[in-house]
């Protein structure tokens, strides 16, 4: 019972980070993983953000891979729609990649002091 309780936080924990993400912006699966102290979690991020989608108040569609690709993207309710979420923020996404990545990256553990 105690390792769900500690996925459970875990979540909530991504949740909250993702939450402060500002719209236009991305970050990456790694960096909140590192942020929230679990370096080389990036994978759990994912999860999180999968288990996430019912959540409508979640920007799940912020998050993207060190390089800035949409690797997410079939966890959408539509093959284009992380896509079109980021396009409405103002966020320019070629062949499944954000585009100017680098400076549209949001990092915690900068943002967060």
């Amino acid at each position: 019972m105690a390792k769900k309780e500690s996925k459970d936080n875990f979540f909530q924990n991504v949740y909250e980070v993702v939450q402060l993400i500002p719209p236009g912006r991305v970050t990456s699966y790694g960096a909140i993983a590192s942020y929230l102290g679990a370096k080389g979690s990036a994978r759990m991020v994912g999860w999180a953000l999968i288990a996430s989608h019912p959540l409508t108040k979640i920007p799940a569609h912020r998050v993207v891979n060190r390089v800035g690709m949409l690797t997410g993207s079939q966890h959408f309710d539509a093959p284009n729609a992380m896509q079109e979420r980021l396009e409405q923020e103002g966020v320019r996404v070629e062949n499944d990649k954000v585009v100017d990545f680098d400076r549209l990256f949001w990092d915690p553990a900068k943002e967060l002091l």
